[in-house]
């Protein structure tokens, strides 16, 4: 939680000293950093909106995948290789209406792509074979080679997908978060943060490595004057409630109040 106010002074005299000051144009920030950060949460953070796979509305899965289970049918005649098929894993997804295909099979020889993209023809619906057909230099494929298949999954369930719209922003919230404050007797007192206005910045960095620590989400708050939910008094950007004495189940478990200023250690 950070604090900051615009100072301007008025000097004179002997060596143009500080005479006086205005402060004014205060404003309070409050960053956060998550660990662990979950669909939803990133929503609200970024202003996203956040779509869960159903029925009606089904999210396409981009997936590829290596198999050897390829079957090659041959011209009996010539001997040249009519058709490949390749049994996936998999239902790939294929846009019946619009015709769409967005399978791709590309061979591969010790693990690199060694072909163009071959398109395979239509495939029937809820089946996981796909077929080559009609196609230039189908010579290339054998019987057990290797392919990479680059196609889509349709997810009915199990799959969510954030999207970031440009006309979409970071929300205002009544925030309430709860710390310690330590006195010098060595107590600590529950102590809650409460900004009843904050808007998240919609600024955001998304850091990714192979390597090293995992990455955490951090996020800014601005605070905005406003009332808390027990004091419509007063607007306020912030308020920290710090409770004094804290109560267990029996009069041991008491802390009282102690003569030693607080320290601010949070």
């Amino acid at each position: 939680m950070e604090g900051a106010a615009t100072t301007v002074y008025a000097t004179g005299g002997r060596g143009n000293s500080r005479l006086m000051a205005w402060e004014g144009e205060r404003t309070v920030t409050f960053t956060m950093e998550d660990a662990l950060i979950s669909p939803a949460g990133f929503m609200i953070l970024s202003g996203a909106g956040l779509i869960e796979a159903t029925e009606d509305e089904t999210i396409k899965v981009h997936t590829t995948e290596q198999t050897d289970k390829v079957t090659v049918e041959k011209d009996e005649t010539s001997g040249e290789v009519t058709s490949v098929s390749i049994e996936l894993s998999s239902v790939p997804y294929f846009d019946a209406e619009s015709g769409e295909n967005y399978i791709y099979v590309m061979l591969l020889d010790n693990g690199e792509v060694s072909t163009e993209p071959y398109i395979p023809v239509a495939p029937a619906e809820g089946e996981k074979t796909i077929t080559l057909k009609d196609t230039d230099n189908l010579s290339v494929f054998s019987k057990g080679c290797v392919v990479l298949v680059d196609y889509y999954l349709e997810k009915k369930s199990g799959a969510s997908q954030i999207e970031i719209t440009p006309d979409k922003f970071g929300g205002n919230y009544y925030l309430e978060a709860s710390t310690l404050f330590r006195n010098q007797a060595g107590v600590d007192m529950p102590a809650e943060f409460v900004i009843p206005n904050c808007k998240i910045q919609s600024n955001f960095t998304f850091t990714m490595a192979s390597t090293g620590d995992p990455s955490t989400f951090t996020f800014t708050m601005d605070a905005f004057p406003d009332y808390t939910r027990f004091d419509k008094t007063k607007k306020v950007l912030a308020a920290i409630q710090i409770v004094e004495d804290v109560l267990g189940d029996g009069d041991e478990d008491k802390r009282e109040k102690t003569e030693h200023d607080y320290v601010a250690a949070i």
